[in-house]
């Protein structure tokens, strides 16, 4: 997986460059936010920053000197370019940037700087991120203040209920309509004023596309093409901010397994926008530098679920358990031949006997398997975390939620395919205090991948929010 992130990391700007325009120049610079790697690295692809005054000695105690510092540098970088092509300034877009690069120089300051306790730690009553959950704690509590203070999401209006503005919150692809919902109540994030805006949403749904267009017999695959071009095509006629910026600060949302198809159609929209996805496929090009994974939660009766009480955790007798659709994907065929009914301390289902409840075994296993199904996601993992069940990742080719802050291999265990055979001797190498800690970790971060209506902080729409934000990060757009 690394290997293959790595080959293709450098996508967007590829794309960016095949469809630049005379308006708009979009260059990758300051934050790297690839989850493969540190979230928190800071890396600069522009000469100009190379020279920033953030050596070791720097007092970066004096954040106002250095927000400056940093604004400046950047806008000097700005009045060159608009010099040299002789455009007019786009004054708007120039204060949206202009915001981003102080975040940055505050970001940046919380990443050289991780002090016992901050002015922000202080002033955050409801939460402080600490802990081995995170890979930067400090940093991510930083962005976080940040983002709920700043960022603002531009939806367009365009495109009428069902196909748009809209989605089912009751099956596997709930996520998808509960995002809907949220944003567009939301009073947080959300700005009727598009020039104010960070990011700009495109609300097609494309499970409600093919619920209401898709013929299952005809198998017409043109009729997501034809709604979703269209919805494009109107956008960037009517505002001038697709255009402006050739797509890579708006965004796309989806749960569905189709959900990267949707976007082949449109190059911008699949090149240089935000795509988050539940399919967050790097094999299908999936491209974490931009695009954003979302975890799969299924809601069944459509009603929010919260974790309940589990068993204590030294009263966990399963060791390991999954039930699941055998013929669903090549991995848990892998599973159920090497696992299935070989041995008592792995148990393994494809359909639970009578009077067995699915809920009760996630309680009182010590590791619930998660292997990946026909796409990488799957909502088990959701579900172990609600369990307190620590979980075991069977994927390949599968970028994790929020990996950007959270430390998964402090609460899950990741098994690669190819050791499917030796799942057993990998989780009784596991000592007994290091699954007590896994375990209390995956209590520590159930709060973000809580649904909640209205949100709360930290839950799981936040955090979507939050990966939507960082890429946002990641991008200077120059007028």
């Amino acid at each position: 997986m690394r290997r293959y992130i790595g080959k293709h990391s450098n996508l967007i700007f590829l794309a960016v460059v095949a469809t630049a325009v005379a308006s708009a120049i979009v260059l990758s610079k300051g934050l790297s936010w690839f989850p493969m790697a540190s979230p928190w690295t800071w890396t600069s692809t522009l000469g100009a920053f190379s020279s920033l005054p953030y050596a070791a000695h720097h007092p970066i105690d004096k954040r106002k000197q250095l927000s400056k510092e940093f604004t400046n540098l950047e806008r000097v970088s700005d009045d060159e370019s608009v010099r040299k092509r002789g455009k007019h300034r786009d004054e708007k877009l120039e204060k949206v940037e202009t915001s981003l690069a102080r975040a940055r120089a505050w970001i940046r300051e919380a990443i050289l700087n991780t002090p016992n306790s901050t002015s922000d730690d202080r002033q955050d009553l409801d939460y402080v991120p600490q802990g081995n959950i995170y890979k930067n704690a400090h940093a991510f509590h930083r962005s976080y203040l940040l983002m709920e203070k700043m960022f603002k999401i531009y939806v367009y209006e365009e495109g009428e209920p069902p196909l748009f503005h809209y989605g089912t919150c009751k099956n596997i692809y709930s996520m998808e309509g509960v995002f809907f919902s949220l944003i567009e109540q939301d009073k947080i994030y959300r700005t009727w004023n598009p020039d104010k805006a960070h990011v700009y949403f495109l609300p097609f749904s494309v499970v409600m596309i093919l619920e209401h267009l898709f013929d299952p017999i005809e198998h017409d695959k043109a009729v997501m093409e034809r709604t979703i071009v269209d919805y494009v095509r109107i956008i960037s006629h009517k505002y001038p901010y697709w255009n402006r910026s050739i797509g890579v600060d708006h965004f796309m949302l989806s749960c569905h397994d189709w959900g990267p198809r949707a976007t082949w159609y449109v190059k911008e929209l699949y090149y240089n926008a935000i795509r988050v996805l539940c399919n967050a496929n790097t094999s299908e090009y999936f491209n974490p530098k931009k695009d954003a994974s979302f975890p799969e939660i299924n809601l069944i009766t459509g009603e929010f679920v919260n974790p309940t009480a589990s068993l204590p955790l030294t009263n966990r007798s399963v060791l390991a358990f999954f039930a699941g659709n055998l013929y669903h994907g090549k991995i848990r065929a892998v599973l159920f031949k090497h696992w299935k009914g070989k041995d008592k301390d792995i148990q393994i289902y494809e359909t639970l006997p009578e009077g067995i409840s699915y809920d009760e075994m996630m309680k009182k296993s010590k590791y619930c398997l998660c292997p990946s199904g026909h796409e990488v996601a799957s909502p088990r993992i959701v579900e172990a975390i609600y369990a307190g069940c620590v979980p075991v990742l069977i994927s390949q080719h599968y970028v994790l939620p929020f990996s950007d802050v959270l430390n998964w291999d402090s609460f899950a265990v990741q098994v690669p395919v190819s050791e499917i055979l030796n799942l057993k001797k990998i989780l009784m190498g596991i000592s007994e205090d290091q699954y007590l800690r896994m375990a209390e970790h995956v209590k520590q971060v159930q709060r973000h991948f809580l649904v909640n209506d209205p949100p709360k902080r930290y839950d799981v729409f936040n955090m979507i929010i939050h990966s939507i934000w960082l890429r946002r990060l990641n991008v200077r757009i120059y007028s």
